[in-house]
């Protein structure tokens, strides 16, 4: 536990940031030996993103006189839940002010003097769902550990990311960026230090960090990357488009802002999901799963020129975000939950048939077993699940990986810093495999919260949260991860298990998926 500073937590903390003073609550988290954390819930960023501000860029929130509450969460761009495929506990909170951000601090009005590292986590749910109120985001762990931690919110679905003429693209990127402008500016009053901030991300939020890590315009507000099941979005400009078109021929309106802006949140959040399938209908699950391999979530961030200059991996390769170190990884069985009700549909069908028709061809697929002798021995569903995992999730680390060590010896940076990897292998007892989200409440240590049985059982182990915070603390705090580097020579990749361990090219089990196809 690192060392804190003594507050009389009979008096509410008060933190002045440079829109107004707040007002936090005092909490008591698990193992804090008397000692406290404060927590200060829904601070605006930004003025509410309605009105003429609804598809606008992000404007800063006005100063604000005398005291603000911020005891409790702030409304949510959220309006639907993932958390029934999820399982995180999500809620919506309705209102209208819903850019803000959640500061969770163990040395509130320190000022500079602290200069603790920060963390700031953005949430997941495929960039139209999740909402950073979920318990399991709160930063009391880290807290306890001597980080200042902060859950941002920006604006989902269409409203963030789709393209419409007349205003600006990428909305939900712009409302990451001065999220974190808003940090560099008011987290040393929070006990943080500016220069020392890692910014976090599971699911879609990973790919957001992914995101940023590669934005020219992002580089001067974090100094590392920790990237948990993240793929990049990368939507160009065509798709977006097609989709706004559909999305406007849907609702019966102009296909530009003056239009959209006609159509209420709620009948967006109805039609966004049907102007992503195609005009004959969305066809078998077994033609969506292909469409969604192949070319990823259509409402994420767009290649715009401006602000995403061009493809992810492509500025990895050029060296954008070299000097940044990053850790990033995947749970071995991202997506084999959403085959389960499957199972007794496909257990007839060979699962060489099934994969075949998710887009992986005789060649690969054969190779891919070959690597894989324990997806091989899987019923058809399980043998779906895992190749879902590895083409949409595990591949992407290679990726990323590759793209980073080409930048870092031929890019343009002068300095490469180190890229990590793990795999959370550890099996949930309710599920039997490692699937998607199954790591976050290790990563946060809050197997006490709610609904953790649901996805980890009744008795999750606390030994392996122990391990896998820690290690996450000590990245946070120092920029360095305490497992060996992974370069294309050397594939170290750590294993969160019972036991756990270093293991080479933890990986190499998806390569076959990234090789090229034989003439």
């Amino acid at each position: 536990m690192t060392e804190q500073t003594e507050f009389d937590i009979t008096v509410a903390p008060e933190v002045q940031t440079a829109a107004g003073v707040v007002r936090g609550i005092w909490r008591s988290p698990r193992g804090w030996r008397g000692l406290a954390s404060a927590a200060f819930h829904g601070i605006p960023f930004a003025e509410a993103p309605v009105g003429p501000l609804r598809f606008a860029a992000p404007v800063p929130h006005a100063a604000w006189e005398g005291v603000r509450d911020a005891l409790e969460m702030g409304p949510t761009p959220q309006r639907k839940t993932l958390s029934e495929i999820t399982l995180i506990p999500e809620p919506s909170i309705e209102g209208e002010s819903t850019l803000n951000v959640n500061v969770f601090t163990p040395a509130p009005a320190a000022a500079a003097s602290a200069g603790l590292p920060v963390l700031v986590y953005i949430h997941g749910g495929g960039y139209t769902a999740g909402s950073p109120a979920s318990p399991w985001y709160d930063g009391a762990a880290f807290n306890r550990d001597g980080v200042v931690t902060v859950s941002i919110s920006y604006r989902l679905g269409f409203d963030g990311f789709g393209c419409i003429d007349g205003a600006p693209d990428n909305r939900g990127v712009l409302d990451w960026l001065l999220a974190l402008e808003w940090v560099q500016q008011n987290i040393a009053a929070f006990g943080g230090d500016p220069a020392r901030v890692t910014i976090v991300g599971q699911s879609a939020g990973g790919g957001a960090v992914l995101t940023l890590l590669g934005m020219e315009a992002a580089q001067h507000l974090f100094s590392g990357v920790y990237c948990i099941s993240g793929a990049v979005g990368d939507v160009a400009r065509p798709r977006a488009q097609q989709l706004a078109r559909r999305l406007a021929e849907l609702a019966g309106v102009p296909a530009t802002r003056e239009g959209f802006a006609s159509l209420s949140e709620e009948r967006i959040l109805e039609l966004q999901q049907k102007a992503q399938e195609p005009a004959d209908g969305p066809g078998n699950p077994l033609d969506m799963l292909g469409r969604m391999i192949a070319d990823g979530l259509a409402l994420a961030p767009m290649i715009d020129e401006k602000l995403i200059l061009r493809p992810t991996l492509d500025s990895f390769r050029i060296g954008v975000g070299a000097d940044k170190p990053l850790v990033l990884g995947a749970t071995d069985d991202e997506f084999s939950m959403a085959m389960d009700e499957a199972k007794g549909k496909l257990r007839f069908i060979p699962k060489s048939f099934m994969l075949g028709k998710a887009g992986l061809g005789k060649v690969k697929r054969k190779a891919y077993f070959a690597a894989n002798p324990d997806v091989a021995k899987r019923d058809t569903a399980g043998a779906v699940g895992r190749y879902m995992t590895d083409a949409m999730f595990r591949t992407a680390v290679l990726k990323v990986t590759e793209a980073r060590e080409a930048g870092a010896a031929g890019g343009t940076s002068t300095a490469g810093a180190p890229t990590w990897v793990y795999r959370f292998s550890w099996p949930s007892p309710v599920f039997t495999y490692a699937m998607h989200c199954l790591d976050v409440p290790f990563f946060f240590d809050c197997l006490d919260s709610v609904r953790i049985d649901a996805l980890a059982g009744a008795n999750p182990p606390q030994a392996l949260a122990d391990e896998l915070h820690a290690e996450a603390v000590a990245f946070v705090s120092t920029g360095v991860a305490p497992w060996p580097k992974y370069t294309e020579n050397a594939r170290a990749t750590r294993v969160f298990d019972l036991p756990s361990a270093v293991i080479a090219d933890g990986y190499g089990g998806v390569r076959p998926l990234l090789a090229p196809v034989p003439a």
